[in-house]
């Protein structure tokens, strides 16, 4: 039995012509916005604040920086801006010794001055090998 998959699951559905939800939200919000501003000023200062205004709105209707909404990257860019960038570096080992770990399965301590013997990469590669399956130690 064929089941059907969804295409294009990530595109938004248009809604009026070729707007979509969100479009339409920040356009009547701009709408809403414009008239109120033109109730209370008059002529030149309605042209004045009301051009800025509804280039904003219009980026954040229309323009996808890095294919992500416009005001999805405002709020990432003022994150990463109030976030601390500290990276605090500590030490593997505070004394200054050489770490020497010792591997569970196959014994072998990993160590800068350690050399590896042909019989250790024999053993590692047969327990590659096998996957695992026959963890004989030798």
């Amino acid at each position: 039995m064929l089941f059907n998959v969804p295409q294009f699951i990530n595109v938004e559905d248009k809604i009026v012509g070729p707007f979509t939800g969100k479009q339409l939200l920040w356009l009547f919000v701009l709408g809403v916005l414009l008239l109120i501003l033109w109730n209370a000023l008059d002529k030149a200062a309605f042209f004045i604040f009301a051009i800025p205004i509804t280039l904003v709105f219009v980026a954040f209707a229309f323009y996808r920086p890095y294919k992500q909404s416009l005001i999805s990257f405002v709020i990432a860019g003022i994150r990463f801006v109030f976030r601390p960038k500290t990276y605090y570096w500590e030490r593997e080992n505070s004394e200054g010794k050489k770490s020497v770990a010792k591997n569970k399965k196959t014994g072998i301590e990993n160590d800068a001055s350690n050399k590896i013997t042909p019989e250790e990469i024999r053993v590692l590669a047969e327990m590659l090998d096998s996957r695992g399956k026959n963890n004989k130690k030798r």
